[in-house]
């Protein structure tokens, strides 16, 4: 759509707009609360037809040549400017907000501060407030709170390089909604994201967005209507606390199994021993492990019970180990092919015990393992 002088258009990459006051070299002249603010006109998006618009003091000519408009003080210009429809777009009913940080100088990152802006790219209004905290305290700043447009780039605050020192945490809270007219209810969110602020410090961290012309450090607040999931703050004390408490229920089961087991006879024919490897088995929470903490696990408990029935030719064993992606289960199979070698390795009954289960039948015990176990005990 050709832009004229007098039309209302909104900015294309930036927020803001108003009515084109004068055009001049491929730039278009905007009367922007009382101010003129020059910007491309490919940026332009006109949403006011100009014989609406033009003001009556204003002198035009057919040519659309630069003229000198009468300027509106600060104090009337709110009062003058048209409201601006909001235009929705095609796939801005699922929500998708980015907070990002662009350094205000990327070639000197140790003394740069770093401005904020919340990218809102949705069809809905969102009330917003963003808030920092340090580990050290318990307290809160409040470092925005206020009102973001449907699709649009937000300024929300500046960070002082030298408040990284102290900076931990970063809350977003958004409640979304539309006006004047039905919508689909999103449910409101708190996001806590955990920041590492010396992450600022270094120019590889800053990297390419969708939502920005300079390379930035952005966190994904919402994603197609989901709110990003934050881990909560992890107590070391406390998990080492709960994995000990949990190791030794899980011992003295197993050492009732194993007494269990010696009673009776070893040949093949029994009832197999079933071990369930999922994580929720073996410790009582996952919060603060990553997935290679997790596998690590569950390794250790599948080495403690194949070290503990290798005496035990004939014995059947059900390692459940859930289907996944397989990435368990190629660990175990890896573990069978070396270091428990020869014992018979076959999936397991899918009726009594679904997809996801590996029988493994023990037989005769290696010499190979009867060495290093004799050595061990002789140290």
């Amino acid at each position: 759509m050709v832009v004229k002088v007098g039309d209302t258009v909104r900015y294309l990459n930036s927020v803001g707009g108003g009515i084109v006051t004068r055009i001049s070299d491929g730039i278009a002249y905007v009367d922007d609360d009382g101010f003129e603010t020059p910007v491309l006109i490919r940026e332009c998006v006109v949403v006011g037809s100009s014989m609406e618009n033009t003001p009556k003091s204003a002198s035009t000519n057919v040519d659309n040549k630069p003229y000198s408009a009468t300027p509106i003080p600060p104090s009337k210009a709110a009062d003058l400017k048209p409201e601006i429809p909001i235009i929705e777009t095609a796939t801005g009913n699922i929500l998708n907000i980015v907070l990002g940080f662009e350094a205000n100088n990327i070639k000197a990152l140790s003394h740069s501060s770093f401005d904020a802006y919340l990218v809102n790219d949705s069809n809905y209004y969102l009330y917003t407030t963003i808030s920092t905290r340090s580990n050290d305290k318990n307290e809160w700043a409040l470092r925005y709170d206020g009102l973001i447009e449907p699709n649009i780039q937000e300024f929300v605050f500046e960070l002082e390089n030298i408040e990284l020192a102290h900076l931990d945490h970063i809350a977003v809270q958004y409640i979304a909604f539309k006006r004047d007219k039905a919508f689909e209810s999103k449910s409101p969110a708190i996001v806590d994201l955990k920041v590492d602020a010396s992450k600022f410090a270094k120019l590889h961290c800053f990297r390419p967005n969708a939502y920005f012309d300079v390379p930035v450090i952005a966190f994904d607040i919402a994603t197609d209507d989901k709110a990003t999931f934050s881990m909560p703050e992890i107590d070391a004390e406390k998990l080492a606390i709960g994995m000990r408490e949990k190791k030794s229920d899980v011992s003295s089961q197993r050492r009732h199994e194993q007494r269990t087991a010696n009673s009776k006879s070893s040949k093949v024919g029994n009832e197999p021993l079933v071990v369930d490897l999922h994580a929720a088995e073996l410790i009582d929470s996952t919060a603060g492990l990553t997935p290679a903490d997790i596998l690590n696990l569950q390794i250790d408990r599948f080495a403690q019970v194949m070290d503990e029935n290798r005496r035990f030719p004939g014995r059947k064993i059900v390692f459940i180990h859930g289907k996944g992606e397989g990435v368990l289960r190629q660990a175990l199979m890896k573990e069978l092919s070396h270091r428990y070698k020869g014992h018979d390795v076959q999936d397991a009954s899918f009726r009594e015990y679904g997809f996801g289960a590996t029988q493994v039948t023990i037989r005769q015990l290696d010499k190979n393992y009867a060495s290093i176990n004799k050595k061990q005990k002789g140290r």
